[in-house]
């Protein structure tokens, strides 16, 4: 038993004595670094490592909620006192009840032990490495805005009085920067990044050579004519976007009415070019773990396949509010918050294209490598968006010259029904959460430029 399991054991006890009818302890210690180079010196490296424990409390169908630092006995006895007492005076609430036990399948190799033995001076080394490889890329190249370095290694544990109890390590490392292109009179950034379990598994000459490749790409841009055209997402807008159909797949918006897939489950709304699934035990997620965060086994839930909407995402609370079942999808952000509805890893399927046969696909359109304001332009109650972006012209099947400026804008539900294509190779992206998709064709999208 770890010292964490042993506090976790400790504060539902303490909780039960203190007047709950049910407690459950979330505890976690997080260790993390982060590294930020320019000009080949170290600007800056912190490291911190915490600890904390979260405690719920259920009277009937009142819950109290405390957390805290201190996981000595009376910190923890103190911590759980609290959180009874928080739950004497909560409004009642039917659908409120501790989450139920349900048998938690292993789930090894989260963990890279080598986050924990690799020097500050090696992972400062590897940032320098990043931002090096972007200087030598090419000489157009003519600085890079900051590498960074960043991971991180977490032990949780989970324990209640009605039977969940489970354990488990993760680590997560990641490395980006922004390289600067210099020609045509302007200067163009361009972003590199990889994502590994350790550093051992990120590659700083790729991720410098992909920042340069992308601000040299930029360098000339125009604004592309306005029209409606195919356009290609790269796998970090995708990512982008799949983030946001993930999200508005929660039940918690759902039930609210502020999600436009709401009262829509098994309609036919997508193309059966795409298919989604949130999968929290894909070994390569950053996200992936043997339970959620409220001890409920993390499962791989299907979410648009054969162009049906086939499934929400649940926790406890949301599925008692429909009379069903959690889908293993309560997150925290650690031990201070409470658990909510959130995706763990999206994974988008791929297909058979690959990018130059997704291009030739579109013919005449729109290549879209980056867009910026995603979340406040769209609407999360109708899916309509409308988003600043830049890229690549697309012209008879090839990309042409670089584009910015522009807006693309359609809404959600319609773009899910335009894929025309998957791409053949998939890439982890850190944005919009944990994200594994291929880039995607869209058979048609306004685009507003010049």
């Amino acid at each position: 038993m770890s010292d964490l399991n042993a506090a976790a054991q400790r504060a539902v006890e303490a909780a039960t004595a203190a007047g709950a009818g049910e407690a459950e302890a979330y505890v976690s210690r997080d260790s993390g670094r982060e590294v930020r180079v320019h000009g080949g010196e170290v600007e800056s490296l912190t490291a911190a490592t915490q600890s904390g424990i979260g405690v719920r409390a259920w009277i009937g169908h009142r819950v109290g909620y405390a957390y805290g630092t201190d996981l000595s006995e009376a910190g923890v006895a103190a911590i759980a006192a609290r959180a009874a007492e928080a739950a004497k005076v909560a409004d009642e609430d039917e659908f409120a009840a501790a989450p139920r036990p349900a048998p938690i399948e292993a789930l090894p190799g989260l963990g890279d032990p080598t986050i924990a033995t690799s020097s500050a001076d090696q992972v400062a080394e590897l940032a320098l490495s990043v931002e090096r490889a972007a200087l030598a890329a090419d000489p157009r190249i003519a600085g890079v805005e900051q590498a960074v370095y960043a991971d991180s290694a977490e032990l949780v544990s989970i324990v209640s009085t009605v039977g969940v109890a489970g354990e488990y390590e993760t680590s997560s490392c990641f490395a980006y920067l922004q390289a600067l292109a210099e020609g045509d009179g302007g200067r163009e950034t361009g972003l590199g990044f990889g994502l590994a379990r350790g550093p051992g598994g990120l590659d700083p000459e790729a991720i410098g050579a992909e920042g340069a490749a992308r601000a040299i790409s930029m360098i000339g841009a125009t604004k592309p004519v306005s029209r409606s055209c195919p356009v290609v997402f790269d796998p970090t807008v995708a990512a982008s976007f799949a983030g946001l159909i993930g999200g508005a797949l929660g039940a918690n918006a759902v039930q609210r009415g502020r999600s436009p897939f709401a009262d829509r489950l098994g309609e036919s709304l997508a193309s059966e070019a795409l298919a989604l699934h949130d999968d929290g035990r894909d070994p390569d997620g950053a996200a992936s773990a043997p339970f959620d965060g409220e001890g409920v086994p993390r499962r791989r839930t299907a979410l648009i396949e054969g162009g049906r909407l086939r499934a929400y995402l649940y926790d406890t609370y949301t599925a008692n509010r429909e009379g069903g079942a959690s889908t293993g999808s309560a997150s925290r952000h650690g031990y201070r918050s409470l658990p909510s509805v959130s995706t763990s890893n999206l994974v988008v399927a791929t297909g058979s294209l690959p990018l130059a046969g997704l291009l030739a696909e579109a013919g005449d359109g729109v290549y879209v490598t980056d867009v910026a304001g995603l979340h406040s332009g769209v609407n999360p109650v109708t899916g309509v968006f409308s988003v600043g972006a830049s890229g690549r012209a697309i012209r008879d099947g090839e990309l042409a010259e670089p584009v910015r400026e522009f807006t693309i804008a359609g809404d959600l539900v319609s773009m899910l029904g335009s894929v025309q294509a998957a791409g053949a190779e998939a890439r982890w992206v850190p944005f919009g959460g944990s994200v594994s998709t291929p880039p995607l064709l869209i058979d048609e999208m306004s685009v507003s430029g010049s």
